[in-house]
């Protein structure tokens, strides 16, 4: 018989998880470290393991929360005592994050809080591992038609054609577009290629009467507006 019994071990669990639940409940996110918001979720997952160790190792690996619910389910797995249930917990908060953040964006007109638009780009492409070039077609009031990506690419770059744009928008009925990338390098600075392909975009709208409203650069270090910093 170990100094500690199985029952002991249970118990002990049991009332760790107790009180965090309720530590949460009382004092909400801020009264919980990122590791210890990770276990939260990974007690629903694995409801017979100590999480602690697991959701520690998660932030020792990815650095935050974020970035380990951001991580692809192979990084996760790559984690001792993370499978296939724990993936699943983390990669829904993640999905749920991005579906929050895109029903803001399509419940009022996008120029009335353009803030919204940032923050949705940022939850849906800023820690993506290659390049994705994404499109929010507009109507005349500036309300969202469709959010679609036009391709994905790389870790330094990703196919994007002018006409490919435009013809999509004439397809919408679309009057203005937003475009928006992620650099996976997570420095949001507009390349050179970003300035020309945004100004190629733009020209080809005019022609036709749909107005590109700005080019969003994300990253894991902030964003950038290109109508904001004048490169087109």
């Amino acid at each position: 018989m170990t100094e500690e019994t199985v029952p002991d071990r249970k118990s002990a669990l049991a009332g760790h998880r107790q009180r965090l639940r309720k530590r949460f409940m009382d004092g909400g996110p801020e009264a919980v470290a990122d590791y210890e918001l990770l276990e939260l979720i990974l007690f629903l997952a694995i409801p017979r393991a100590d999480t602690k160790p697991i959701a520690k190792a998660l932030i020792d690996r990815f650095g935050s929360f974020a970035e380990a619910v951001s991580a692809s389910p192979p990084e996760l797995l790559q984690i001792k005592g993370m499978g296939e249930a724990g993936v699943v917990a983390l990669k829904t908060i993640a999905a749920g994050a991005e579906r929050l953040t895109r029903e803001v964006v399509h419940a009022q007109p996008i120029l009335s809080s353009f803030q919204a638009v940032v923050d949705y780009c940022r939850v849906a492409m800023a820690r993506q591992p290659v390049e994705q070039f994404r499109v929010l077609f507009l109507d005349k009031q500036n309300c969202l038609i469709r959010d679609e990506v036009q391709g994905e690419g790389t870790i330094d770059q990703t196919p994007a054609y002018p006409r490919e744009v435009i013809r999509r928008a004439l397809e919408l009925g679309a009057t203005a577009v937003i475009l928006a990338h992620n650099h996976p390098s997570g420095d949001p600075k507009p390349s050179k290629a970003d300035v020309t392909l945004t100004k190629a975009i733009a020209k080809a709208g005019d022609a036709i009467g749909v107005e590109v409203l700005d080019h969003i650069i994300v990253g894991r270090k902030g964003h950038v507006s290109l109508k904001a910093g004048l490169y087109f």
